[in-house]
């Protein structure tokens, strides 16, 4: 049986700096349905963020919020953007699309938020975008990788740092065929997560030689996952990718096991989703080990060849890196894309955003960036997550190539990352 989550949003506003200060005034306060748009170019940044605060990544919030809040901090200390101190809301989007939508009409609630990081699901920014798209407000994503989201129309307001799942399914992929995996089965939950990765990992293994014996798609609300799993172990694979988040991972995984098809019998492969320190408890609070074994790909926390002094820094945090190099790379850039439009106008920011990743002189920090913009340089911002000039391509408003982790399940149950020299680079 599945344990219920009580879904509550809970809006909390946060105020970074000396004299930064975030207004949801009734001034201008758009209705349900019509968020009030921003780009009114005041001189002061405003940064939102939707983080799961709630919901199934709940566990993860702190991953995507820290780096966010440490970039901020970095800016102010270098004397804020525009001249003015950086502004920040937080609001959950419960990794559910009709929680982020009552949390973004609060946070663009009289049209100070120029910009928001999140939200951390694809699912969840699908549900949204035409919100972000009428508002003309900026939104920029550390951690949604579907591939739908490449054909969106956001009307250029959306932008994410972690490349798409058209290059992590060919990650996973090569690692199965490096593993010489000839009979794959693939579970994946029935949304744009599971399905749309799960095709990426089916043509993959494909090409490579092996046979997919079975493609189940199931319903990450269902009470009950034993007739999937039965699909599954009718196919006898000697291996199962489980493409799923980690409540529903969990529940997954336990049916799995009572079927004999745990990571003892079986290679058991996963992607980000099912990537958390505690996933071992969710699975047995009593014998959380149970997921020792478990191999999966992740976009590199730290990709070789990255040189950015926000990796020691975060480190210190003791918070799991996961996507968290990605979400301090979206808030930098947002930042220099305000500094060189000079303006906190989202209609220009979008305008700039990309440049700052091709441009002459190198830089990996807000403020060695932000003195070569005010010099009228053009910037080559090295980011935290990639080198993005040569390493992630990044196009118009996504990355063209990735570096993803192996990584896998310890003893101790907890996630454990082979070195760097492993890494599997797509594109």
């Amino acid at each position: 049986m599945r344990t219920s989550r009580t879904r509550m949003l809970t809006v909390l506003l946060v105020v970074i700096g000396l004299a930064a200060v975030v207004q949801t005034g009734s001034a201008g306060t758009a209705g349900a349905g019509d968020p009030q748009p921003t780009g009114q170019g005041n001189g002061t940044l405003t940064i939102g963020q939707l983080a799961p605060q709630t919901g199934q990544l709940n566990n993860l919030v702190q991953s995507f919020t820290t780096p966010v809040t440490l970039a901020i901090e970095e800016m102010n200390a270098a004397g804020g953007v525009l001249g003015q101190q950086v502004g920040y809301a937080l609001a959950d989007d419960g990794s559910n699309p009709d929680v982020a939508l009552a949390s973004i009409e609060q946070l663009l609630e009289g049209g100070t938020v120029d910009a928001i990081m999140g939200p951390a699901t694809s699912g969840t920014m699908l549900g949204i975008i035409d919100q972000v798209r009428s508002a003309k407000v900026l939104d920029c994503s550390g951690s949604n990788t579907s591939a739908e989201l490449s054909r969106v129309n956001s009307g250029g307001y959306y932008f994410r740092t972690t490349p798409p799942d058209t290059l992590q399914g060919p990650a996973l992929g090569k690692l199965l065929l490096q593993d010489q995996r000839k009979r794959v089965a693939i579970i994946a939950r029935r949304d744009t997560y599971g399905v749309g990765l799960g095709t990426e990992v089916k043509a993959a293994v494909t090409k490579g030689g092996a046979k997919v014996v079975a493609d189940v798609k199931f319903d990450p609300d269902a009470q009950s996952f034993d007739a999937d799993v039965q699909k599954v172990a009718r196919a006898k694979p000697d291996a199962v990718v489980v493409l799923a988040f980690e409540t529903d991972g969990a529940d997954v995984y336990r049916a799995m096991v009572q079927q004999n098809l745990g990571a003892q019998q079986v290679g058991i492969y996963t992607a980000d989703g099912m990537r958390n320190n505690l996933f071992g408890s969710l699975v047995d609070l009593n014998n959380p080990g149970i997921v020792a074994g478990i191999k999966g790909t992740a976009p590199a926390s730290t990709p070789a060849g990255v040189q950015s002094p926000f990796n020691e820094r975060f480190a210190a945090t003791g918070v799991d890196p996961i996507f968290s190099a990605y979400y301090y790379d979206c808030t930098t850039l947002t930042a220099l894309a305000a500094e060189k439009a000079k303006s906190d106008d989202p209609a220009k920011m979008k305008q700039v955003f990309a440049a700052n990743t091709r441009g002459k002189v190198k830089c990996n920090t807000f403020a060695t960036c932000k003195a070569a913009l005010d010099d009228k340089k053009t910037i080559e911002y090295q980011g935290a997550s990639a080198v993005f000039k040569n390493m992630s391509k990044f196009g118009k408003f996504q990355p063209r190539a990735g570096s993803y982790e192996i990584w896998s399940y310890g003893a101790d149950a907890r996630s454990v990352t082979e070195p760097p020299e492993t890494q599997i680079r797509i594109g």
